[in-house]
């Protein structure tokens, strides 16, 4: 009990400093041009997970196996598309409908297993997965104004997740997950420099560096507590408490942007998140049996 305590802190904890990292970045992109402003935040995580390195005083390995090539490059490129469309639609979205169509990622994720590496799925938890993808689809509400060209992007861009997320599970038990993460920052920091060349940069003012720093800091927070939460105590247990997300963006949205979700988004995101609760619980009653 004490480690599934101690794994729910961290998945807390994660949730929080990622869906903070967001609303910093809404903020700061409003007047910063956007890939100048995922560069600086890219090269910050990078200084930052090099201190930590230093301080553990554990060398971070940057060279992966000649076999692992092909999921880093995979999994990079994933990475890479799907961070600048969820930062442009971020722009454009509320803070909380955004995030209510993310709660859907895992279940995306457990569908995409299924598909690609024959993961058994009995027939409620394939009922789960449609009644989360139903709760999109009235969150988006296709044909009605809500829906519109940046419903898309999320869409995209929770594709291009699932897509990453699979391509690390491709990786071989000697890449240390502190190395696919150096490798997802630095490749992030490089694509912001490369599109940003179209760009007119301009030197940040003290309260944006700072915006970007606070981001920086709460993104590396988040890469090293998601790893945490997955490794103390039960994932069954953990795995639930990853939805906190969505109550950190609805307070977030409301206090910073004035944003509210409407009843359409609530009953999505009920939809949703009912439907992940009971996939995570029909997945541990299936391990106790097993």
């Amino acid at each position: 009990m004490a480690a599934n305590l101690r794994g729910t802190l961290f998945m807390v904890l994660c949730m929080a400093a990622f869906t903070c990292n967001d609303s910093l970045m809404k903020t700061v992109t409003r007047e910063l041009p956007l890939y100048e402003s995922v560069a600086i935040r890219g090269g910050l995580v990078l200084i930052f997970m090099l201190l930590l390195s230093a301080l553990k005083r554990k060398p971070l390995v940057v060279t992966v196996p000649r076999h692992d090539i092909g999921p880093l490059v995979l999994r990079g490129a994933a990475d890479i598309i799907s961070t600048l469309l969820y930062l442009l639609a971020l722009r454009q979205m509320a803070l909380a409908d955004l995030s209510a169509i993310m709660q859907a990622l895992p279940l995306a994720v457990t569908l995409a297993a299924a598909l690609v590496f024959r993961e058994r799925l009995g027939w409620r938890r394939m009922g789960a997965i449609g009644v989360g993808f139903a709760g999109v689809l009235v969150i988006l509400r296709p044909g009605s104004s809500a829906f519109d060209l940046w419903s898309i992007v999320a869409l995209a861009a929770m594709g291009l997740i699932v897509v990453r997320d699979i391509a690390t599970r491709l990786f071989s038990v000697q890449v240390d997950s502190s190395t696919i993460a150096f490798h997802a920052a630095l490749l992030v920091t490089l694509s912001g420099l490369v599109m940003g060349i179209g760009e007119e940069w301009r030197m940040p003012n003290v309260g944006e560096i700072g915006l970007l720093a606070g981001a920086a800091t709460l993104l590396t927070v988040g890469y090293f507590t998601a790893v945490a939460a997955m490794r103390v105590g039960e994932v069954s247990f953990v795995a639930p408490f990853r939805y906190t997300s969505l109550l950190w963006a609805i307070g977030l949205g409301l206090a910073f942007f004035g944003e509210w979700p409407d009843l359409w988004t609530w009953v999505g995101s009920a939809l949703v998140v009912g439907a992940g609760l009971y996939s995570i619980l029909r997945e541990r009653q299936l391990r106790k049996a097993g």
